[in-house]
């Protein structure tokens, strides 16, 4: 592996970086996101952006908040388990869509059962949502951030 621009370097040279994607995702008083559903989108963005970076740091952040290590190893097919909510499906659509925007666009359906689930404002703050973790992973995975990950952890 090629010796890319360090974490630290990013941060120190451009704290605006951090400054605004934090900001993105800074949600309301009033919003109805729960940390649950905010871990799985960001998980499963990072999924699919191959970002084992944020993938490890996700995970970790969810189990801590009281997430099943069971739903977390199943993620990745949402679509065929019963263990997701409605709301979390919703958001998991509309997550893979925005990810793979350049993909398929994103149809009237997924924006739809969105919508419906979530109404405008909370569909707007879970874009913002999912519009920094793209962020992130495209940064992560660019320069090639490394998770601290020991030999024989679970």
């Amino acid at each position: 592996m090629q010796h890319r621009i360090t974490q630290s370097t990013v941060y120190q040279q451009c704290p605006r970086l951090v400054t605004h994607l934090m900001g993105l995702a800074e949600l309301p008083v009033s919003s109805s996101l729960s940390p649950s559903l905010l871990h799985l989108v960001k998980l499963r963005a990072s999924q699919l952006n191959r970002c084992g970076f944020c993938q490890k740091m996700h995970a970790d952040e969810a189990r801590h908040d009281g997430e099943s290590q069971g739903r977390l190893d199943v993620l990745s097919a949402w679509r065929e388990l019963n263990c997701f909510t409605t709301r979390e499906r919703a958001a998991l659509a509309w997550t893979e869509a925005l990810t793979l925007i350049s993909n398929d666009g994103v149809s009237d359906a997924v924006y739809q059962s969105a919508a419906d689930e979530f109404g405008a404002a909370d569909l707007i703050e879970l874009t913002t949502v999912i519009l920094q973790i793209n962020s992130w992973n495209r940064l992560s995975v660019s320069l090639q951030f490394q998770p601290d990950v020991k030999e024989g952890e679970a």
